[in-house]
């Protein structure tokens, strides 16, 4: 069986790339970065990484079900707060954010839920909050922990999910 391989109009056709370097699992880009060799071997170069990255955390915020460890961190580090600040925050201890975040105990509903909106809040994203907890209470689990992500624009500006 032959591995799929993506492109974008005007760009070459190559196979999904496993982005590891956000420290989640799971992420894959169909374009948007470019391989090299480097003296310490393969390098890679992503366009607009921050705009990557907050598609990522937009992802983790509006289309996950459950927060796992590794998200939680992410999300975390994207807000540029330590633990101790979003054990405070969520009214839970920073021994108690580090354990979700090593995955020895899951996050709770409520505190996961207002770590989404916290998310929200600090990339200054509108929303209306009773829609937004509709919407995370009608999500169903989902069925792996892969997700894709294209750069549509050739500028590299418009990182979404890919579909």
């Amino acid at each position: 069986m032959t591995k799929p391989h993506f492109g974008v109009h005007g760009e070459e056709i190559k196979k999904p790339f496993h982005y590891k370097g956000c420290g989640l699992d799971g992420i894959y880009l169909i374009n948007g970065y470019k391989i090299h060799e480097t003296e310490y071997g393969q390098g890679v170069s992503i366009k607009n990484l921050d705009g990557l990255l907050d598609a990522i955390a937009e992802y983790l915020v509006e289309g996950k079900k459950v927060l796992g460890g590794k998200e939680i961190r992410f999300l975390r580090l994207r807000m540029d707060i330590t633990q101790s600040e979003m054990g405070r925050l969520l009214g839970m201890s920073a021994q108690q954010v580090a354990r979700w975040e090593k995955d020895q105990s899951q996050i709770p509903g409520p505190a996961d839920r207002l770590l989404r909106v916290m998310y929200r809040q600090h990339i200054g994203r509108s929303f209306d909050l009773r829609d937004l907890l509709k919407c995370l209470d009608e999500q169903d689990a989902p069925m792996n922990d892969k997700a894709v992500f294209i750069n549509p624009d050739e500028n590299g500006d418009g990182w979404k999910r890919a579909a």
